[in-house]
């Protein structure tokens, strides 16, 4: 056994019980739950309390929705870099107190008259530093908590309830703001964090945080181990170009997928909503196909045939006319297929990478490839709006819905394609 599996499974542990029956691993996969959920619902009642509240246009909306997004960038290397060397418990009950104050800080200043934009920008900027930290940590915490042979199916679990709840975060933000108010809104949020909070708390399992040395490295020289890790061996730099290819192209996609279907199939703003909703029970079968899946086929199968799916299917869109039933229910269809397919992706992905990497260097890859894929998004984002301008609408939608075949394609020739029905040795140190 390598070094990496002894840290995963603990030298002379017993085996391991099954998942949902370790009481450490539900109160991680409680807490992690009720942080997304908040972290969702906030995205929702910060930007409906701008609008209906305060007034604000377009651009302040766009601007405020950016605060949340930037600190990904600005934050995630150092995040991994930090993360390494602490307790991945620690990092989480510490984030979801910071972001259930500042919510609760929101709700108070709501409440009593006295919220502004300048407040909502700052509370969006802090929330979204602190979610950085929180989701660098959940990803290296279960390499932590659980054997390796239980990675998969706790990676099924965590990013099921992970899609659950961009949907649901979304409906309960909606709901509270409707029919309550935004600052009802901001307390539920808060409530989720700090009911995530008291869930991962409560874990009583020692992790097994790796030693550091006497003379700690300077944070640059964690940042760039990470990155020479991820550089230098052949599978973890597939999943990063893939992951960069493919959220570059999403990005594309999406700008001119939200204007092609209410200008060019002139469908109506529900029906439209519809369609994309459907994105979130296809995520939850992919997590639920991706607990058996790789096992029984292979992951480098699954994997390159899911992402090829996912991203063909998308192709359809473009040769949609008029917005009949017939339309809606293949857009339905696709957006389905879609979320399926990207989730079975994500979780075999995530669990081949996690294998792959050393304990000590978990948080920093995970930085190092949601920087990369994220990083590129709103370039991505920038070139659907010029492919619409100078392609049309239908031909911006076919180009870049084409790109995103690149990243299948990337994993496809490399060493991830061969990867067998058990999960990889531990690749460096």
């Amino acid at each position: 056994m390598s070094p990496a599996s002894s840290a995963v499974s603990g030298p002379g542990r017993p085996a391991p019980p099954g998942l949902w029956r370790d009481r450490d691993f539900r109160r991680l996969w409680a807490g992690q739950t009720a942080s997304q959920l908040g972290e969702h619902t906030a995205l929702v009642v910060l930007p409906l309390y701008a609008v209906l509240t305060l007034g604000a246009g377009a651009g302040q909306v766009g601007a405020l929705r950016a605060a949340g997004q930037v600190p990904v960038l600005l934050l995630a290397l150092l995040a991994g870099a930090w993360v390494d060397g602490w307790r991945t418990r620690t990092v989480m009950v510490l984030t979801d107190t910071g972001r259930a104050l500042v919510l609760a800080g929101v709700a108070a200043a709501g409440f009593l008259g006295v919220l502004g934009l300048p407040v909502l920008f700052a509370a969006a900027l802090l929330a979204g530093a602190l979610s950085v930290f929180f989701d660098v940590a959940y990803q290296a915490s279960l390499v932590r908590l659980v054997h390796r042979d239980q990675l998969l199916r706790g990676n099924s679990a965590l990013e099921g309830s992970r899609s659950a709840a961009q949907f649901g975060g979304p409906a309960l933000g909606g709901a509270a703001v409707s029919f309550l108010s935004a600052t009802a809104g901001a307390a539920a949020a808060a409530a989720f964090f700090a009911v995530s909070f008291l869930s991962i708390r409560g874990v009583r399992r020692d992790e097994a945080v790796p030693v550091r040395p006497a003379r700690p490295l300077r944070v640059r020289r964690r940042i760039k181990e990470g990155l020479v890790l991820v550089a230098a061996d052949a599978s973890l730099r597939a999943v990063g170009l893939a992951s960069a290819a493919f959220q570059f192209f999403l990005a594309a996609t999406m700008t001119v997928y939200l204007l092609f279907l209410p200008r060019e199939l002139n469908l109506s703003g529900a029906a439209a909503g519809l369609a994309l909703a459907a994105t979130g029970p296809g995520a939850l079968a992919g997590s639920l196909l991706a607990a058996r899946l790789p096992a029984r086929l292979g992951f480098g199968p699954v994997m390159v045939a899911a992402a090829l799916a996912g991203d063909a299917v998308m192709l359809c869109v473009p040769a949609l006319r008029g917005s009949s039933a017939v339309t809606l229910g293949v857009l339905i269809a696709v957006n389905f297929v879609f979320g399926a397919s990207g989730q079975l992706v994500n979780v075999t992905v995530m669990a081949v990478r996690q294998a792959l990497t050393p304990d000590g260097m978990q948080g920093r890859v995970a930085a190092t490839i949601n920087f990369a894929g994220l990083g590129l998004a709103p370039l991505g984002s920038l070139l659907g709006g010029q492919l619409a301008h100078e392609w049309g609408l239908r031909g911006g939608l076919l180009v870049a819905a084409s790109g995103m075949l690149l990243s299948p394609v990337l994993m496809a020739l490399s060493p991830l394609a061969r990867t067998g029905r058990t999960l990889p040795a531990v690749s460096g140190p």
